[in-house]
């Protein structure tokens, strides 16, 4: 602290004011879990997070018994069933099981988390962009698999309780559905994920796959997007504070102290002089 004998009180209490003001807010875009059926409130760590969902052991937005219902082919988590066109072959599953590990798990996906008009999740993530290699090997991975629709999020036959294909339509391969890796990431999910032409390591994508030993590289990637939304014209129109909400967002260190330096600077509001609210 500054050297109370050189200062007034009241400039002291103004360098704390000051240091206080500038400590970060937390962004609403980081580090959060989105508002859907199985997702905990908060991330946070899970230590026995099951089999492909561990990378995400240290701060998970799922729970443990989530991560092991990710990997069954008849799933409690939405009774969905992976072998509605026949047997799906493991290493075409593999993805799928890491895509449902990162949609439950990551704390990562805020700056793409939409509002959602389903009745088992207020949100969802739209435009994930997906690293170039996570795409094409799951497209390489399942495209000799059969399936009979496009888009896996609506329009199944539900009459058993489980997913099974629609009245009329055919099992076909998934290259014949899908015929390059971008129409498979982009609409399986409905526009959950977009296509890019970034590589893992580039900051610039999201990974479904990665070697947690080195550490989270969707952090990093998450941070550069919320930036960018931030920075956006949209972004900055929505959400600029009127005046008296930049007050109330003061963090409260600052709200405790601008009165007191106030009061106890020279001339401020209980002195004598006219310098006051409009020097700071």
């Amino acid at each position: 602290l500054p050297n109370l004998t050189g200062m007034g009180v009241g400039q002291v209490l103004l360098v704390l004011l000051a240091a206080a003001t500038v400590m970060p807010a937390k962004d609403p875009l980081l580090n959060i879990c989105m508002d859907a059926k199985h997702h905990k409130t908060q991330p946070g760590p899970e230590g026995m997070l099951h089999d492909q969902c561990a990378p995400w052991k240290d701060n998970a937005c799922c729970t443990a018994n989530t991560s092991s219902e990710a990997h069954k082919d008849q799933s409690n988590l939405y009774n969905f069933n992976w072998n509605h066109c026949g047997l799906m072959p493991p290493k075409c599953k593999r993805h799928f099981i890491q895509d449902t590990c990162l949609y439950e798990c990551s704390p990562n996906l805020g700056p793409w988390i939409d509002q959602a008009d389903s009745s088992w999740r207020r949100e969802r993530i739209l435009h994930v962009p997906l690293c170039k290699e996570d795409c094409e090997e799951w497209w390489e991975d399942c495209k000799d698999y059969v399936t009979c629709k496009e888009n896996w999020h609506k329009g199944w036959n539900w009459a058993t309780g489980t997913n099974r294909c629609p009245w009329g339509s055919m099992c076909r391969p998934f290259s014949h559905v899908f015929p390059q890796p971008k129409d498979l990431c982009e609409k399986i999910w409905s526009n959950s994920y977009k296509y890019t032409t970034e590589h893992r390591g580039s900051g610039r994508c999201i990974q479904m796959w990665f070697d947690p030993a080195h550490g989270n590289p969707n952090v990093v990637v998450a941070k550069y997007y919320a930036w960018k939304k931030r920075s956006s014209p949209a972004w900055m129109e929505n959400e600029t504070p009127e005046t008296d909400k930049a007050v109330c967002a003061l963090p409260w260190p600052a709200l405790v102290l601008l009165p007191l330096a106030l009061v106890m600077l020279p001339g401020g509001a209980g002195g004598h002089g006219s310098r006051g609210r409009g020097s700071l």
